[in-house]
């Protein structure tokens, strides 16, 4: 097993030296910067922007170079299909109607899109502090002789019930899903909403963009490419051809990237307990209480990436033995 069983007991305990008690080099150098914006921008203080402030700085300084050119390359693929569908599609469009409805529908879930992706990116997944495990520590969280917990080897934390390692971001997560390099960070506990909503608005967006691009074409074959496009007609049929193929490869793909965590919820159950069949040693919710530890109560909040459900600290390290 990837952690190891701790007994409290009297005898006395050398220095916990996990992981060579070696200080973080990493964070030398994003630590001052992030300290730095925190102060600027961080006022009132506030738990939030602390994390959001933060991680912008050590996602930078600590995620892998693929998650980086992933999220990137996001962001330019939401650009480009905006660009084609509101210069080549809907400026051009003949009817006023048409062209504001379907402007006003595209961009809402381009922003919903993208504002999606940075809360799901720059949002703590639900990390466990790291290196936690030492003696002061766990005289400080109260632990009595004979309780039981657990404790990751490779990042020297005591390790929550459910929790699991990432080796990209070098941390234990609670509730861990999966790491994905498409938002360069993990999905667990506290994001996983705003990842569902990503891949939510992403294929609704390329479901639209598909239904645009083939009516445009309809369009201009109808009127024989006469003012159909600001632009030439190879150059609109290079850019929407592009636009489909886009918008078809990220629709299949977010449909079912969105089905696998509708049912991960469904069934109390995350993509890594799944795929290493665990024996579920915690009481599973009911499927509608597990939905509302996800998006909160029902409301339109649930479609809303601004807003997140309240949460239990979480201080219960203990496992019944």
């Amino acid at each position: 097993m990837e952690y190891e069983y701790m007994l409290m007991r009297n005898e006395k305990e050398t220095q916990n030296r996990c992981c060579g008690g070696r200080v973080w080099y990493r964070f030398v150098a994003a630590v001052p910067l992030c300290v730095i914006l925190y102060v600027v921008f961080a006022h009132p203080p506030s738990l939030g922007v602390r994390w959001n402030v933060c991680t912008i700085v050590c996602t930078l300084y600590l995620q892998d170079i693929c998650g980086i050119i992933c999220a990137i390359l996001t962001w330019s693929l939401i650009l480009y299909a905006e660009f084609v569908v509101t210069m080549v599609i809907l400026l051009p469009h003949p009817y006023k109607a048409y062209r504001y409805i379907n402007f006003v529908i595209f961009n809402t879930g381009s922003f919903l899109a993208f504002a999606s992706h940075l809360r799901t990116m720059l949002s703590d997944p639900g990390a466990v502090p790291k290196g936690n495990a030492t003696k002061e520590m766990i005289q400080q969280l109260g632990y009595q002789e004979g309780q039981v917990f657990f404790k990751c080897p490779k990042c020297c934390s005591i390790k929550p019930e459910r929790a699991h390692h990432c080796s990209v971001c070098q941390r234990c997560i609670r509730k861990m899903d999966h790491h994905c390099p498409w938002i360069n960070n993990c999905v667990g506990e506290n994001n996983q909403k705003f990842f569902v909503l990503f891949t939510f608005y992403i294929a609704f967006i390329s479901i639209h963009s598909i239904f645009l691009a083939v009516n445009q074409f309809c369009l201009c074959i109808k009127n024989e490419w006469r003012e159909c496009s600001n632009y030439s007609p190879p150059a609109t049929v290079i850019l929407l051809l592009f636009l489909i193929l886009e918008a078809l490869l990220f629709a299949v793909f977010t449909m079912i990237m969105l089905g696998t965590q509708l049912n991960a919820i469904w069934t109390d159950e995350t993509g890594i307990e799944q795929l290493k069949k665990e024996e579920a040693r915690w009481v599973k919710k009911s499927r509608w209480k597990s939905f509302q530890a996800v998006f909160g109560h029902f409301s339109l909040a649930w479609f809303s990436p601004f807003t997140q459900p309240l949460r239990a600290k979480h201080e219960n390290y203990l496992y019944s033995v």
